[in-house]
């Protein structure tokens, strides 16, 4: 069965528009960093809240109400013109990201430097469904950039035929 350039773009264009949603959903959750510090608590007869999750925008502890990071934007006097407010939400971006791939290493640096693994064994660190779900978009984006230049040259190859009869 042969495909056509019309199925590809359109399977291109439906892998894109997943991806999008995606990339949406993930950024606007807040389940980016878990951790979870239920046996801590259990052990403390559960008197503090010490699991949290966390995303781009807020962090949330388990049994209270969320609370934003810090805005840079809040203060109404501020005289930052939109070019700066992207390139700062960009190096925040970054910053998370640098933030969120060397965390675990920190983590085990800590567990190193305390020589205690009591505490620490009883709290559980890890990353969220919400970066999984920005993996996933990424990879459908480059399965969407294969798609549509496979449709592309599935044009190409049509349009040589053409030519040659």
């Amino acid at each position: 069965m042969k495909v056509g350039p019309g199925r590809l773009s359109l399977c291109a264009a439906l892998v894109g528009a997943s991806s999008f949603v995606l990339l949406v959903v993930a950024i606007a959750t807040d389940f980016w960093y878990i951790i979870d510090a239920s046996k801590l608590e259990a052990s403390r007869n559960g008197t503090d809240a010490l699991s949290s999750h966390s995303g781009l925008w807020r962090t949330c502890r388990v049994r209270s109400e969320c609370y934003p990071l810090i805005n840079p934007f809040w203060h109404e006097n501020a005289n930052i013109t939109d070019s700066h407010r992207q390139l700062l939400s960009l190096v925040t971006l970054t910053g998370i990201s640098v933030y969120i791939a060397y965390s675990a290493a920190a983590f085990d640096e800590a567990v190193c430097l305390l020589r205690s693994k009591d505490l620490l064994v009883e709290i559980d660190i890890r990353f969220g469904w919400s970066l999984a779900l920005v993996w996933i978009s990424f990879v459908a984006e480059l399965l969407t950039g294969a798609l549509f230049l496979l449709a592309a040259r599935v044009v190409d190859l049509k349009q040589r035929r053409e030519q040659a009869l």
